[in-house]
């Protein structure tokens, strides 16, 4: 049923945002040049690796140092960058991942492997929020200022394992 809805609704969006991504899509090559999309390695369902793709938002390379978290003001945000992450205009290019059945419209955000990795050592359950399908959007998201740190991700498990063990279609529309 999850599914079936995930599908109903990405096809509604897909079509209502079609100009605003087209739109979008020309205005960030105008402002930023290329690349115009973003794509980086994700952890979804039990765990299995696939490629998330967002609006970009920061200057090119800016990660060259390595994987790190963004954060508040982060310098590496372009000011367009800015406005799109404020409306969450650059998560729209995952309906793609919903479609191709890598995510799902609500679920705990997918993470980094490299990030991953080390969350999962430090701390403890991290892993169990695989057992579902990551979402473009999350209960921890929508209950939980964005976090950039360990305790942060400490809170907003707290939120994913809530979610995962009381799943319900009202709970994602809520």
């Amino acid at each position: 049923m999850k599914r079936t809805l995930d599908l109903f609704l990405v096809l509604l969006f897909a079509f209502v945002f079609a100009i605003p991504m087209l739109i979008l899509s020309i205005t960030q090559k105008c402002f930023l040049g290329s690349p115009i999309l973003f794509h980086q390695r994700r952890i979804g369902h039990h765990g299995c690796q696939f490629y998330i793709h967002k609006f970009r938002t920061m200057i090119v390379n800016a990660e060259i140092d390595g994987p790190q978290w963004s954060i508040k003001n982060d310098p590496r945000i372009t000011r367009f960058g800015g406005f799109l992450r404020k409306y969450r205009l650059d998560e729209l290019p995952q309906l793609i991942s919903v479609i191709k059945g890598e995510m799902s419209l609500i679920g705990p955000r997918p993470e980094r492997p490299e990030i991953e990795k080390d969350l999962i050592k430090k701390i403890p359950y991290y892993e169990c929020r695989n057992s579902v399908r990551p979402g473009i959007s999350g209960w921890a998201q929508v209950n939980y200022p964005y976090g950039a740190s360990i305790s942060d991700t400490v809170n907003k498990l707290s939120f994913d394992i809530y979610y995962i063990s009381n799943f319900s279609l009202l709970l994602d529309l809520l």
